[in-house]
């Protein structure tokens, strides 16, 4: 790997992506189970309607920002397959805090990271006119051992609420808000609630009867035919707000691992679990493998050969259930809880063989000041 530059690896990861989209086209039209998610098709019915002047959500379970539609328009005229390629292609505070602001209002979900990003702006790195300091990283770094206590040390969380009110994070704050609520203002005044229930409210009281990798799923589709409270519907969010709480207190400081474990967690305890939620961290896992010192040969092939069993199993109940018509609804609601163990006991094992890797290193002065602190 030492001898890959950057832009060599771009090229790579470009022709492999190339090569997975055509893949898919082949599998589409050849295969009994298809390789594109329906997601994607529910997108470009939506910009269809668009481009014909209409409101994307007359496309039933477009849920999303009309942002997406307009982006493949060109699926209509060009090729179905240019959101994919769109797709695949997809330092500073102020630049940071827009494209922060754009991403949370194109796909709610990483407003989980808000937190830890106001955590990692901290005035020992981030100073008025001053650019923060990379960390020197060798690659004797990521196979040193740390404690991964100093995590929770540097992440102290009266001093974090002490000076959270800094230039850095007041800044990225309003930025990131103000676009966020630009573009969340925008479409609302061209499609109204239509748009702000579908897009937005409605993941809060998502219920989702169909089968997915959630141990949510059975409960909802015993109980579709009766109307759920707003209780029932936000309660399972509370499992999955602790655990987010948790690993931001514990890990902000070291923002990548923070990302990823927030992310697998976030996914594995969510109301609704697709295979297109895998996408979400497993983007993030090669930015967090220099800094384990797991072994692949012993527990790294144990978590692989988990994880693939684990959904493996479920899919082989979602087969007899989707397309042979079997009564398994039990069955594979024991397998999503088999999964979740699975996925759990995964994020523990790659938070114990981690080692402590923050991004930026502390300003000369910032080190006095904290000793006078």
């Amino acid at each position: 790997m030492n001898s890959l530059n950057i832009n060599s690896i771009f090229l790579i990861s470009a022709i492999f992506r190339v090569g997975l989209i055509l893949y898919g086209e082949w599998q589409d039209a050849h295969m009994e189970v298809r390789y594109t998610d329906v997601d994607y098709l529910v997108f470009s019915d939506a910009s269809s309607l668009m481009a014909s002047g209409h409101s994307p959500y007359k496309r039933t379970t477009y849920r999303y920002s009309p942002l997406l539609a307009f982006l493949l328009i060109p699926n209509s005229f060009l090729s179905a397959s240019w959101g994919k390629f769109l797709f695949s292609t997809s330092g500073k505070v102020v630049q940071a805090a827009c494209w922060y602001g754009l991403v949370v209002h194109f796909r709610i979900y990483p407003i989980i990271y808000a937190l830890p990003i106001i955590f990692f702006l901290d005035p020992r790195f981030f100073q008025s006119g001053m650019k923060p300091l990379l960390c020197d990283w060798t690659s004797a770094h990521g196979k040193t051992p740390q404690i991964n206590s100093e995590v929770t040390d540097q992440c102290d969380i009266w001093l974090a609420f002490k000076s959270i009110f800094t230039r850095s994070r007041i800044l990225f704050g309003l930025v990131s808000g103000s676009v966020f609520l630009f573009c969340t203002g925008f479409f609302f005044y061209l499609y109204g609630w239509e748009f702000l229930h579908e897009a937005l409210l409605y993941h809060l009281t998502r219920t989702d009867p169909r089968h997915n990798f959630s141990i949510y799923f059975y409960h909802i589709y015993l109980n579709y035919e009766r109307e759920l409270s707003v209780l029932e519907k936000l309660i399972s969010f509370l499992p999955q707000f602790i655990v987010q709480l948790v690993l931001i207190f514990c890990f902000a400081k070291d923002l990548l691992f923070c990302f990823f474990v927030q992310t697998v967690a976030f996914v594995a305890f969510n109301k609704v679990i697709t295979a297109q939620y895998f996408v979400w961290f497993f983007c993030l896992l090669p930015l967090i493998l220099p800094w384990s010192n797991m072994k692949l040969k012993w527990q790294g092939l144990c978590c692989i050969l988990l994880w693939i069993g684990a959904q493996s199993h479920w899919l082989m109940w979602g087969y007899l259930l989707e397309f042979k018509g079997k009564n398994v609804f039990l069955q594979l609601w024991m397998a999503s809880l088999l999964f979740l163990a699975a996925n759990t006991l995964i994020l523990i094992m790659l938070t114990r063989h981690h080692n402590f890797s923050p991004v930026f290193r502390r300003h000369a002065g910032s080190k006095r000041a904290s000793k006078r602190d």
